[in-house]
C-alpha cells in the first residue's frame, strides 16, 4: 500500500503518477538549466514544481525569498540535507534571503511520545546541523516556532480564518482523534510565505508537503500577496531499498549525520540493498543493476556531484568490472568525507547560532517586523 502525507510516506512512490494527482508541473530542461546546475536539479531528484517558471525572472532581479524548515523530533539523517542543500545553493547563486522554520510545535503535536524537552535539545542539535552547511548568518534567519510566534500570531489568526475545517480535513485527512494543535499548525507552516510583503516565497521541499501549499495558494490573494514557487524533491531512499523514504523510526537502516565512520561502514555493507549478483563469478558474467543499487543511487543523487565520474561507476558496475563491494566502499568513502566536513563545521558554528537566530542582520529584520 502507497501512503503520502505530511507525516508519512510507506511503499513504492511512482512520480510520474504523484505529478497527475497533485496536479503539480515536471520541472522542464529548460527550466533546470535557468535555474541551477546543482546535482540535485542536473539529475532531477528534484522533479516537479508549482509556479517556478513565474519565479525565475523575479529570482533574477531580486523578487524572491527561499523558505524551508526542519522538524525537530530527533537527530538529522543524509536525507534530512536535500531541501537545505538547495537552498544553500539557492542562497550562494543569487544572494536570496532564507528563511528555515523549526516547527518545534508541530512535532511536539503530531510526536505522542515525545516530551517538551525533548524537542528544545532536537531543536538546538538540529540548527547546529543545518547553519554546519555553510549559509549566509546575515542572509539568514533561523527561528523557533513556539518562540516566535508572539511575533507572528495575528498572522496566524489572519490565515487561519481563511481556512474552514472542512477544507483543513479535505487537504490534510484530519480525523476525529487529530488534536486541536496540529489542526492549527498549518496557520505556522504558511505564515513565512507572507513575511516579505510583494517578495514569492520559493520553497524547496519533499513532495509530501505539497498539502500545505496548495492552500497557501488558495489564500495567497487575500492577503495581496504572491502564490508561492515550489519545487519538490523525490525521497531519498533508505538502505534497504528504493521503496518509502529514509526514516527515523529506522535507525539500523539511515545514516545519521553524527555516525562516525566505522558505524557508516558498518551500515552500508550490512543494510545496502545491491544490485549485484549472488557470486563474484555470476557479477563478472552479468553485471550489477544500479538502477536498483541503494549505493549507487546515494551517489547519483547526491555524492559524486561529477557526471563523467558517475558514468564510469556505472559502466564498470553494469559491465561486471566493479563489484558491490568496491561500490559501497566508494560510498563508504565521500559519506564519511562529506559527515567528517559537517562535523568539523558543526563545532565551529556553536557559537554562531545567536546570529542566525536573534542577532545577524535578517535575523534582527525579522524580531523587529511585527505583523498586524
Amino acid at each position: 500500500m502507497v501512503m503520502i502525507t505530511p507525516w508519512e510516506v510507506k511503499g513504492s512512490v511512482d512520480y510520474d503518477k504523484l505529478i497527475k494527482e497533485f496536479g503539480v508541473q515536471p520541472i522542464t530542461p529548460h527550466l533546470k538549466q535557468a535555474l541551477s546546475d546543482h546535482v540535485l536539479i542536473r539529475r532531477n531528484f528534484f522533479f516537479a514544481h508549482r509556479e517556478l517558471d513565474v519565479a525565475l525572472e523575479e529570482l533574477k532581479k531580486g523578487e524572491v525569498f527561499v523558505y524551508t524548515g526542519r522538524g525537530p523530533s530527533g537527530p538529522m539523517h543524509v536525507g534530512h540535507l536535500v531541501p537545505f542543500l538547495l537552498a544553500l545553493d539557492l542562497q550562494q547563486r543569487y544572494g536570496v534571503p532564507v528563511i528555515i522554520e523549526m516547527t518545534d510545535d508541530e512535532k511536539f503535536a503530531v510526536k505522542r511520545d515525545i516530551t517538551w524537552d525533548e524537542v528544545e535539545h532536537w531543536t538546538h542539535e538540529n540548527v547546529l546541523d543545518i547553519i554546519a552547511l555553510g549559509f549566509d548568518p546575515d542572509n539568514t534567519f533561523v527561528f523557533r516556532d513556539s518562540e516566535y510566534v508572539r511575533h507572528v500570531y495575528p498572522l496566524l489568526l489572519r490565515i487561519g480564518k481563511h481556512i474552514n475545517w472542512s477544507t483543513a480535513k479535505a487537504v490534510f485527512g484530519f480525523k476525529g482523534d487529530t488534536n486541536v494543535s496540529l489542526i492549527f499548525y498549518p496557520t505556522y507552516q504558511l505564515a513565512p510565505t507572507f513575511f516579505f510583503p510583494g517578495k514569492r516565497a520559493l520553497i524547496p521541499c519533499a513532495i509530501d508537503q505539497d498539502p500545505y501549499w496548495r492552500l497557501q495558494h488558495d489564500v495567497a490573494h487575500k492577503f495581496k500577496a504572491k502564490k508561492a514557487a515550489i519545487i519538490h524533491s523525490k525521497f531519498l531512499p533508505p538502505l534497504t531499498g528504493l521503496e518509502g523514504k529514509m526514516s527515523s523510526s529506522s535507525p539500523d537502516t539511515s545514516v545519521w549525520l553524527s555516525d562516525p565512520p566505522a558505524v557508516v561502514r558498518r551500515k552500508i555493507f550490512k543494510y545496502a540493498f545491491s544490485g549485484g549478483q549472488p557470486t563474484v563469478e555470476l557479477h563478472r558474467k552479468l553485471g550489477g543493476n544500479p538502477d536498483v543499487d541503494v549505493s549507487f543511487q546515494w551517489l547519483k543523487v547526491f555524492l559524486e556531484p561529477d557526471d563523467q565520474r558517475l558514468a564510469r561507476i556505472e559502466q564498470a558496475y553494469r559491465s561486471g568490472e566493479m563489484l558491490s563491494g568496491e561500490l559501497k566502499s566508494v560510498v563508504i568513502e565521500k559519506l564519511n568525507a562529506l559527515l567528517e566536513r559537517l562535523r568539523e563545521n558543526r563545532e565551529r558554528m556553536r557559537d554562531a547560532v545567536k546570529d542566525f537566530m536573534y542577532e545577524g542582520k535578517l535575523a534582527q529584520q525579522m524580531w523587529e517586523t511585527y505583523y498586524k
